[in-house]
C-alpha cells in the first residue's frame, strides 16, 4: 500500500501552502468558515479518503463531514462535503484536494462508463500499468471504484511475457518455461500479436494470453482457439465506443490503459461562506 502520508506532504510543499500570499493578505488569521464541496457533473466519486488527508494535514482542527463514500455515483449539483474551520486553512488545502478527488473521481467515471457498456456480457474491464509515477495506488483503487479489476500493481504481481522477452528468449514456448521454472505459482500471462502467436501460447498453456492490437474479427477468432481454460484478455484500440463490440467476442477481460492515463476529471467545485 502507499504512504498517502508522505504524498500528501510532497504535493502541499509543490503549492507552498504556508506562503499562500493572497490568504494572508485578505483573511485574518482567526477568520473562520464553511466549504461546501460541490460536484457540477454526474459521475463516480474517488479518492475523498486523500483529500480528507490533505484538509487534515494543512489543519487537524478542522471539522471535515463527507456525505457520500467512495464508489458512489454523484449527480451535478450534488454536495459531497462540507468543512468547518480556518479560511485560510480552507483555502491552502482547497487545489490539492481537489486536484486528487477530481482526478480519481474521472478515472472513477471512466471506468464506470466502459464497465456499463460491457453489462450483460461475462467480460470485466481491467486496467494497466499506464498510471501517473507515484499516483499507481490511488488510480487503480479508483479504477475498484468504478467497478473495474486491478491487473497486476507491479511488475512482481505476475509474469508478463511480451514481445521483448520473447525474443530475449528465443520463443514463446521458452519464455514460458524460463518462468514456471522460476516462479511455478505466479501466473503466466503470453502477450501475442498474430494468429500464430496464440496456437504457440496456446500449446505452452499459460494462465492468461494478451491479444494486443487487434481488431474484432481477429479477437473473436481467438477465442475459438483458447479453451475456456486460459484466460483471454484484450488490449489497444478499446474504446467506450467500441467496448461492447469486443466484449460480445466472447473475450473474458478488456485491459484499457486509456482509463488511468486519459481520464477526464470529474468537475468538483469548492465555495467558502464566512462564518
Amino acid at each position: 500500500m502507499q504512504n498517502t502520508a508522505i504524498l500528501i506532504r510532497q504535493a502541499l510543499a509543490e503549492d507552498a501552502v504556508e506562503r499562500d500570499l493572497t490568504a494572508l493578505a485578505t483573511i485574518e488569521a482567526d477568520q473562520t468558515g464553511v466549504a461546501t464541496l460541490t460536484v457540477r457533473q454526474r459521475g463516480v466519486l474517488s479518492g475523498t479518503g486523500i483529500a480528507h488527508g490533505v484538509f487534515h494535514a494543512v489543519d487537524a482542527q478542522l471539522e471535515q463531514d463527507w456525505h457520500v463514500d467512495d464508489g458512489s455515483v454523484v449527480q451535478a449539483g450534488q454536495i459531497i462535503g462540507t468543512i468547518i474551520g480556518s479560511i485560510r486553512s480552507l483555502l491552502a488545502a482547497e487545489r490539492t484536494a481537489l486536484n486528487f478527488l477530481q482526478h480519481l473521481s474521472g478515472i472513477a467515471t471512466a471506468t464506470d462508463a466502459l464497465v456499463r457498456a460491457v453489462e450483460d456480457t461475462d467480460c470485466v474491464i481491467v486496467d494497466t500499468r499506464k498510471t501517473v509515477p507515484g499516483l499507481r495506488y490511488l488510480e487503480k483503487k479508483a479504477v475498484v471504484h468504478g467497478g473495474g479489476v486491478n491487473h497486476r500493481m507491479d511488475l512482481a504481481g505476475g509474469m508478463l511475457i511480451k514481445e521483448n522477452h520473447i525474443a530475449a528468449a528465443g520463443s514463446i514456448s521458452r519464455a514460458v518455461e524460463a518462468c514456471r521454472a522460476m516462479h511455478a505459482k505466479v501466473w503466466i500471462e503470453v502477450e501475442c500479436e498474430t494468429m500464430a502467436e496464440v496456437r504457440e501460447a496456446v500449446d505452452s498453456a499459460p494462465d492468461m494470453i494478451l491479444l494486443d492490437n487487434m481488431d474484432v474479427q481477429a479477437v473473436r477468432q481467438a477465442r475459438g482457439l483458447v479453451p475456456a481454460s486460459i484466460t483471454l484478455e484484450a488490449s489497444g484500440g478499446m474504446t467506450l465506443a467500441n467496448a461492447r463490440a469486443y466484449a460480445e467476442t466472447g473475450v473474458d477481460r478488456l485491459a484499457i490503459g486509456a482509463i488511468t492515463h486519459s481520464a477526464p476529471v470529474l468537475d468538483v467545485s469548492m465555495r467558502v461562506e464566512p462564518e
